[in-house]
């Protein structure tokens, strides 16, 4: 099945950055110890120790916590921005700031969250971009509250006007249902500036809660390539669907008509819940672009690792690879890039 392109009219002048970008600060949320991390929490801190320490060598970082004095201790000479915060979960790719860039200067975007289309509760994590911005910490630049559910981790953009994403998240019925997909294809033009939408129907993991963000199967990368993932074992429950995914990546176009630059990803070995079994969404898509490196989860298998390394230096030619053990994170379905949310240069000059 040939995966869906539409052109359609675009804001010239307001684009959503590329993620290989400069960035001035990443943007993450420290895990509480109250919750669903509770059975997880000292390896999950020990993962975010990590993470924090791999930004804070290549951008400012900002933490959302709950108690900003335990989360400076626990970082210790990590230098951070910490900022208490009514979020309550860490996966800031979905309700954090999404900054657009009109006429060059930055927007800040606070988009509806309605935890991942009704399934959990969000409040705190609706509000916490509003918060942020409202104290001084975005910067200068203005926000603007969108009447539109979209997550993050749902949008790769190349920074020219084309989107990528998938028809399963963004036409899920429990986030715009008011909406048909040509009003969600104007809406993603008015707010990002996108001309050209590539939607994907295929690649949905197990254990996902996010109804297939594209994040976790397919990622834009520089010189028009796309890092995906690649199911490889016949007798893998994913197999069919993987290999429909990979056969739609096959038939996109660049903005120059050429056939994308299509680099596969280690299929990761499967893993279960500690507490129910279930299939949990280990994937090594969920990597974060930041100033010139490839922040790339991990998860405690040392040949798939090296081979996710090794995908990510053809995908990303002349960057530096670092790995993160995110072994901890899937066992609450979401992985490195989840976790984070970039913010441009222009936010922070």
């Amino acid at each position: 099945m040939h995966a869906i392109e539409v052109k359609i009219p675009g804001s010239r002048h307001r684009r959503l950055p590329a993620e290989w970008e400069a960035q001035s600060a990443v943007l993450i949320a420290w895990p509480r110890a109250y919750g669903d991390w509770a059975p997880y929490l000292a390896e999950v801190r020990t993962c975010y120790q990590q993470l924090a320490a791999a930004i804070a060598a290549r951008a400012r970082l900002l933490v959302l916590a709950e108690d900003p004095a335990a989360v400076r201790a626990a970082l210790g000479t990590i230098p951070a921005e910490v900022i208490e915060s009514p979020a309550e979960d860490t996966w800031t790719r979905d309700y954090g700031p999404i900054t657009v860039l009109e006429d060059a200067q930055p927007r800040i975007l606070d988009f509806g969250f309605n935890g991942w289309g009704l399934k959990f509760a969000a409040a705190g994590d609706n509000l916490a971009t509003r918060s942020l911005h409202a104290e001084g910490h975005l910067g200068k630049a203005p926000l603007h509250t969108v009447g539109l559910i979209l997550e993050g981790g749902s949008i790769e953009s190349d920074g020219q006007g084309t989107i990528l994403t998938t028809t399963a998240c963004l036409m899920s019925p429990h986030r715009n249902p008011h909406l048909g997909k040509a009003e969600v294809e104007a809406a993603l033009a008015h707010h990002l500036g996108a001309d050209r939408i590539l939607w994907l129907d295929h690649g949905h993991l197990q254990g996902d809660d996010t109804d297939a963000h594209v994040d976790t199967i397919a990622r834009l990368c520089p010189n028009d390539t796309i890092a995906y993932v690649r199911c490889d074992d016949p007798a893998d429950e994913h197999y069919a669907d993987f290999q429909r995914l990979e056969a739609q990546l096959a038939t996109l176009r660049t903005r120059d008509g050429q056939p994308y630059r299509l680099v596969p990803l280690p299929w990761a070995a499967p893993r279960f819940a500690p507490d129910d079994g279930r299939r949990l969404p280990a994937t090594y898509a969920n990597f974060l672009l930041l100033n010139g490196a490839v922040l790339m989860p991990t998860y405690g298998d040392q040949a798939k690792d090296a081979a996710a390394v090794a995908a990510a230096r053809v995908a990303c030619p002349g960057y530096e690879v670092v790995t993160v053990d995110c072994s901890a994170l899937i066992c609450q379905h979401g992985s490195l890039h989840c976790s984070t949310m970039q913010i441009p240069r222009e936010v922070f000059p």
